[in-house]
């Protein structure tokens, strides 16, 4: 029998009258050299009688449990079972074999198996029921009483991108997971076997495991958008966000909240994160700063092989930002694709959830569960829009020399116009703008530029929504708990909040921006992308999302303002429309960290008409298939 090491199991509240009372909680244990976490509640139980002799000791043993149609059970059999499990699931392992239960459909089967070897205790249907099934794979077993416990392998969140790891509270919610690897100086995330489910078309995200980033409410868990004071301020949730409840619907098994800059405003590592650490971009040599806001999902998935997906938000990069950094696959959905209800704003108007994940095929299955009301098509544009002002030139005209990231998105492109069977169309947006703007009719000819229209547009917005919304409550209740007591606020929010508070009418300025945003709007989805009935966007229109250039989390920067400006990554934003990342390459630099060559992600965004979503899920899924997009790894490299 393996040693286990019981790390915590009971948490004890003493009362007044001196009675303790005792709650399970679960424990941690050692098999071998992984730690796992054993939860409280048992899934079944063995009606052990006779056979209990047979499990010495008094620690949990570690168990495998197969299912068998088959009229004889023979050891290979089990090596060709076990062979599957290996490959398959992270959490079982070969110690798991010092048990070995065999449930056999056929009440006349034989099992042909004795113990052995490592296999101490091999018991059977046929003469030790069990009180529930249970799927096969790793489990516990307490040889004081029978009961049979899942396996979940701790993880150690080393790149500190989550807040906290959580665990199935029994209760329809979630709460914190109570246990942490003996040792270890990060977080533990705990993760149930891959074995214990089947994905179907009711739960096609069947045991996929998904971090979350912490401005979505679950319920029994505190949110803190990324502030210490708020998380201290406020109780667990009693609901979980709608968005995420979709996930769970859909079989997703939540395995940790992930770190937000603070208030899903955007902050740099060095100077600007304040009350938590900035996660650890795992790209390169593991010091270049992962984007923001949604930092720690991005992190997550670009450094763990343990997670599936993770969720986060983008109201004006968000998702894209990380999902160019850490070089995943992530995605702004059209705006309104799922219900943001029970998730912290930073403004309505233009908040919107997006998932990451490290391959199109997965991602597209998740996004077709996810975005449920929208429609597929298998059909794709012909018309692909390269904006030469985006890309800082003409690739037809003038081809960028090899070994530079343009050379990598022009390659990439190549090939999407051989997939599609077309040509790319160069343009301007900037001049298109000018030439065809609806203010045009309104009698400004020249029309006033795309940057000075929509200036102020995105800054305005999210202050102003933001301090109504989240700023203003927040500091009240947090006054009125402290004895008139302000919360600290990180830089970044309190600067762009104090643009706001200094505006001499929000109101107008509100307004403003909301007509500005419309007329923009209105303006690309109609006389640039345009509507298809086969292929539900007209066209698809590209820009670069990261380029393989550094940004080191050490180097200090100016002091964080209000967010001005126009630029592509606003497009999506101000038109409603999806943008989704993908990596198609990466790019070599000579990091001042370790003194090495190493390589950091090449993104491209795609851009299609509003509730087009599916549509590009689709013809990634198709690109996947051809070769053209590849899986990526984790780590310090996407592909290498």
């Amino acid at each position: 029998m393996v040693t286990l090491r019981k790390a915590l199991s009971l948490i004890v509240l003493f009362q007044a009258s001196v009675r303790a009372a005792v709650s399970p909680v679960g424990e941690a244990v050692l098999v071998g050299d992984v730690s796992y976490f054993v939860p409280p509640t048992p899934v079944s139980q063995l009606k052990l009688g006779s056979h209990a002799s047979a499990l010495q000791g008094t620690g949990l043993v570690p168990f495998t449990f197969i299912s068998t149609a088959a009229a004889k059970f023979t050891e290979s059999d089990l090596d060709a079972l076990t062979a599957n499990f290996s490959t398959s699931d992270d959490v079982w392992q070969t110690s798991f074999l010092q048990g070995l239960y065999v449930s056999a459909i056929n009440p006349r089967a034989s099992v042909a198996i004795s113990p052995g070897n490592s296999i101490k205790v091999v018991l059977g249907s046929s003469t030790v029921p069990l009180t529930k099934p249970v799927v096969g794979g790793p489990y516990f077993v307490d040889p004081q009483n029978g009961n049979v416990y899942q396996a979940w392998r701790l993880y150690s969140d080393t790149n500190g991108a989550c807040l906290y790891g959580t665990i199935p509270n029994g209760n329809g919610g979630f709460a914190q997971l109570p246990v942490h690897i003996d040792g270890d100086a990060s977080q533990s995330v705990a993760v149930p076997s891959r074995l214990y489910f089947s994905p179907s078309a009711k739960e096609p995200l069947a045991g996929k495991r998904v971090a979350v980033k912490d401005i979505f409410d679950v319920a029994g868990l505190k949110t803190s958008c990324g502030n210490r004071a708020f998380y201290d301020l406020y109780p667990p949730k009693n609901t979980t966000a709608p968005a995420i409840q979709r996930l769970i619907d859909g079989g997703a098994v939540i395995v940790c909240k992930t770190f937000p800059s603070q208030f899903a405003n955007g902050e740099t590592a060095t100077d600007d994160w304040v009350d938590f650490h900035a996660p650890f971009n795992p790209r390169g040599d593991g010091y270049q700063d992962g984007s923001s806001s949604s930092t720690g999902s991005g992190v997550a998935v670009a450094a763990y092989e343990w997670l599936d997906y993770a969720v986060g938000s983008d109201t004006g990069g968000s998702m894209r930002g990380p999902a160019g950094a850490n070089g995943v696959f992530g995605n702004r959905p059209s705006h309104g694709a799922v219900s943001l209800d029970d998730v912290m704003p930073l403004s309505p108007e233009l908040d919107t959830a997006g998932i990451f994940a490290r391959d199109a095929k997965s991602w597209k299955t998740a996004g077709d569960w996810w975005y449920q009301n929208y429609t597929q098509f298998n059909k794709f544009p012909t018309k692909i829009l390269f904006p030469v002002d985006g890309w800082g030139s003409s690739f037809l005209k003038s081809p960028p020399a090899n070994g530079t990231s343009g050379a990598v998105f022009n390659d990439f492109i190549k090939q999407l116009e051989g997939f599609l069977n077309t040509t790319r169309t160069e343009m301007n947006l900037t001049a298109l703008w000018e030439e065809t703007s609806p203010l045009i009719s309104q009698g400004q000819n020249p029309p006033a530029p795309l940057s000075k229209v929509l200036n102020t547009t995105y800054a305005d917005l999210i202050t102003i929504d933001q301090i109504a919304l989240v700023a203003d409550p927040f500091i009240s209740d947090h006054m009125k708990a402290n004895n008139g007591r302000v919360p600290f606020i990180d830089p970044a929010p309190l600067n762009r909040w104090a643009y706001a508070r200094a505006l001499p009418n929000v109101t107008l300025q509100k307004e403003t921006a909301i007509t500005n945003k419309t007329l923009f709007m209105n303006w690309f989805q109609q006389d640039i992308l345009g509507s298809n009935n086969e292929t539900c966007s007209d066209a698809i229109f590209l820009y670069p999302q990261s380029s393989g250039g550094t940004n080191y989390r050490n180097r200090y920067i100016s002091p964080p303002s209000a967010p001005f400006g126009f630029g592509l990554s606003r497009v999506a934003v101000h038109a409603e429309v999806p943008d989704m990342v993908v990596p198609v390459g990466e790019i070599a630099y000579n990091s001042t960290i370790t003194s090495t060559t190493e390589h950091l992600p090449v993104t491209i965004s795609f851009v299609a008409q509003k509730t087009c979503d599916l549509m590009l899920f689709s013809l990634f899924d198709r690109l996947a298939s051809a070769g053209v997009l590849k899986e990526v790894k984790t780590g310090s490299t996407l592909f290498l």
